[in-house]
Formats: C-alpha cells, sequence, structure tokens
C-alpha cells in the first residue's frame, strides 16, 4: 500500500488506517486484538481510536477500546511500531466531563486518562473529535447554524486550545495534532492562529467521505491541497452501506443496523444510489467495498483511508483493497453516478 505524510512533520503512515470503534460494544477483546494482528501483518501501522469509543458512547463503553489497544501494547511491546491516533470529544456528551466542550483544560485531562488507557506515554495525532462548537457531521447536517456562533468566543476557544496542545507536543506527550468533523472556515482557523502565535500546524482532518458523501470535494480539496492538511477518511462504506447488505429492508443480524437500533444513513435518496453502486460493482466483477474503499484511494487529498470491521472476514475483504486501481472507465461510471446522485446522505 502506498505511504503518505501527516502534515508536515515527517511522520509516515500507511494509506490504509485500522479502525476501532466497535472494540469493547460490538467487538471482544479477543476480536480487536485478532484484527490488529490482521492489520500488522498486512502492513498497517496506523490505527485510529477516540475516548468516545466503543460506539455508541456511554457511560459503560467509552474508553474500553482504548484500553483494548493498551491491553495489546503491554502484551506485545510493539507501540514503537505504530502510528496512534486518538481524540477528545468536542462536548456535548454528558458522560465526558459532563458536556464540557474541548477546551485547554479539557484536553490536559483528556488526554491524561488516554494515555492511561492506552498504556503509553505519547499520542502520535490528537485530534479533536468535533468542532467544539456547533458543526454539520454525523446526523447533525441539517441543523448546522453558524449564523448563531459567537465568533471571538469561537476563536478564543481555538487558541487556547492551540497553546495547550503546543505545550503537550513540547513535552513529548502529542507528536502531531488534527480535528475532526471539521469545516473550511473552522480549520483556517486553526491553521492562522498557529502561524501568527508560533503553535503547531494542524496535520490532518478527519471527515465522512464515500461515494455517498463527497462533500470534502470543494472547498475543504482545495484548502487540503494547498495548505498540506490530508484527509483522514472515516466510514468509507458508509457504515456498511455501500456493501449491499442493508439493501432492500435488510438487517443483517450483529449488523450496525441492528446493533445500534437506528439508521440516520439509511434513506431512499442513499438507497437508491447504493443500487447504482453495486450495479456498477457487478459489472466490473469487483467487489463492492473494494471498489468503495479504492475509490477513496485514489483522491488526490487522502492521507489514510480507515477501515474498520466486526470481523476479520470482513476486514480481509477491505485491506484487500490495496491491491486495487480503478480502470478510468470504473472512475468515469462513478462520476456519472454521482452526477445523478450528488448528496444522498
Amino acid at each position: 500500500m502506498d505511504i503518505k505524510p501527516l502534515g508536515r512533520l515527517g511522520i509516515e503512515v500507511t494509506d490504509l488506517c485500522l479502525g476501532t470503534m466497535t472494540w469493547g460494544s460490538q467487538n471482544t477483546e479477543a476480536e480487536g486484538h485478532a484484527q490488529i494482528a490482521m492489520a500488522r501483518d498486512a502492513g498497517i501501522n496506523f490505527m485510529d481510536t477516540a475516548e468516545l469509543y466503543a460506539v455508541p458512547g456511554s457511560p459503560e463503553t467509552s474508553g474500553r477500546t482504548e484500553e483494548i489497544i493498551g491491553n495489546w501494547f503491554a502484551a506485545n511491546k510493539d507501540r514503537d511500531k505504530w502510528v496512534l491516533a486518538s481524540k477528545i470529544g468536542g462536548g456535548g456528551s454528558a458522560f465526558l466531563r459532563n458536556g464540557r466542550r474541548a477546551d485547554g483544560p479539557s484536553i490536559r485531562e483528556a488526554l491524561e486518562l488516554s494515555l492511561r488507557r492506552l498504556q503509553t506515554d505519547y499520542i502520535d495525532l490528537y485530534q479533536i473529535h468535533w468542532a467544539s462548537r456547533g458543526h454539520y457531521h454525523f446526523s447533525n447536517y441539517w441543523d448546522y447554524a453558524p449564523a448563531q456562533q459567537d465568533t471571538a468566543d469561537v476563536l478564543d476557544n481555538i487558541a487556547e486550545m492551540l497553546e495547550v496542545l503546543g505545550e503537550l507536543v513540547q513535552a513529548g506527550k502529542i507528536r502531531a495534532i488534527g480535528v475532526s468533523n471539521e469545516t473550511t472556515w473552522g480549520i483556517a482557523q486553526w491553521l492562522r492562529i498557529a502561524d501568527a502565535r508560533g503553535l503547531p500546524r494542524l496535520a490532518t482532518v478527519q471527515n465522512e467521505y464515500s461515494l455517498l458523501r463527497r462533500l470534502f470535494d470543494h472547498d475543504l480539496a482545495e484548502l487540503s491541497h494547498h495548505e498540506d492538511v490530508g484527509l483522514l477518511a472515516y466510514s468509507p462504506l458508509a457504515a456498511g452501506l455501500l456493501t449491499g447488505k442493508y439493501q432492500n429492508g435488510a438487517t443483517p443480524r450483529g449488523s450496525r443496523k441492528d446493533y445500534q437500533k437506528g439508521f440516520w444513513r439509511l434513506t431512499p435518496f442513499a438507497e437508491a444510489a447504493t443500487a447504482e453502486y453495486l450495479a456498477l460493482a457487478a459489472r466490473h466483477g469487483l467487489d463492492p467495498a473494494q471498489m468503495a474503499i479504492a475509490f477513496c484511494r485514489s483522491r488526490p487529498f487522502m492521507t489514510a483511508t480507515i477501515i474498520g470491521a466486526t470481523s476479520t472476514e470482513q476486514l480481509a475483504i477491505d485491506i484487500a483493497a490495496k491491491d486495487l486501481v480503478l480502470a478510468p472507465e470504473v472512475l468515469g461510471e462513478i462520476e456519472a453516478i454521482h452526477r445523478r446522485h450528488p448528496r444522498p446522505i
């Protein structure tokens, strides 16, 4: 697979990243460790987690995924072989610091707890999981209301977080910083304030990206190119939709739709677009999951595509996408479908 830089920091990662968010809810510790072993043996060196995980976040499950990863490091003594990413919640979750938004003190608090759970002295990439103001990602897409935000407060909050993150970089507890579920304006402010104050620049942004959700293709892609803030794409299979397993109302036992008892991405628009992508894969003899991941890997702004699974069988299929290069005619047909279904989720 390809090796990509994290921003301008000299850290290199594989362009497939192991996602972990089901470990501790849908997956046991043993299953999580089996997935780490499979990813390692395939040559993946990049793993992403968060204080919120396992999902759905709750007082019972949040933090458990980091504990599972920490137990792996303790048993296998291979922390130095991995580029490890984690995240602090942006705020609003009552079980994370009583819902307090991400700020300087909460970053210090959350990082120390994550380091303890992960059984490590440092995190390679530390990210703000979602903006500590309103944001348009997840199912909040239609409720994002930037006109209601206090600009001065937002900028002061970013500056405070950057100051603390800079201190933690200097202390060796963090190597690089990133954001997740962020906007072009938000990223631009992080970069502007960092440059003005001599603080760490963002290396990455982790946003949702897939055949069904391509918001990054426009102004975010331009910023990414000029500022070296690469995309870490989560949900490249649109939470499983692009495998076809939910078509025609299906709810496979043990699937995310079954486990979470709700699935906001599954709309009539998404089902119609998915049907066309499934038909395209079938015409060209491609596995639809591998086609979707290969498409993400082909994008010029992509640092890494995050692959997650609830079984090693699924993970093996996803990893095999590293050997797939989509033919020009396939890419052309993808663009034609996208023109017909530009925003299904």
